[in-house]
């Protein structure tokens, strides 16, 4: 069985976890003791479906093409992927979300933003 490296940055942290190729990262990340939800969202989500839109992370490196129409868009406008639909077939980088902004409209002050600011993010690669 092929296996790949997920790294997982989260405050800060960096955690390198090995798991089969095809593994689905939301699943993943649960397993492995993280969360791409917030407190709230954790009991509030559509488990995994594609639906709610809770479960969103940064992916900085080994980005896959979107599969899910949500995931299209978070290519394109540079939105955080959603991990229920990322199938990990590659190593990848993966950063948790930390000031999720959810249901309802956005201050401007609280716009997602990824750290590293530079744009490239979630972008699949050609």
């Amino acid at each position: 069985m092929t296996m790949v490296t997920v790294r997982v940055i989260h405050n800060e942290q960096e955690t390198i976890i090995e798991l089969p190729a095809g593994a689905n990262l939301r699943r993943s990340l649960l397993a492995n003791g993280f969360t791409p939800y917030t407190t709230i969202t954790r009991n509030l989500n559509c488990g995994g479906r594609g639906l709610c839109a809770t479960c969103g992370v940064w992916i900085d490196a080994g980005i896959p093409a979107p599969t899910h129409w949500h995931d299209q868009l978070a290519a394109r406008f540079g939105y955080p992927r959603l991990s229920c639909q990322i199938s990990i077939d590659a190593d990848i980088t993966v950063r948790l979300v930390d000031d999720k902004v959810i249901w309802g409209g956005p201050r401007k002050d609280r716009r997602y933003r990824h750290p590293a600011g530079d744009g490239a993010h979630n972008r699949a690669q050609p």
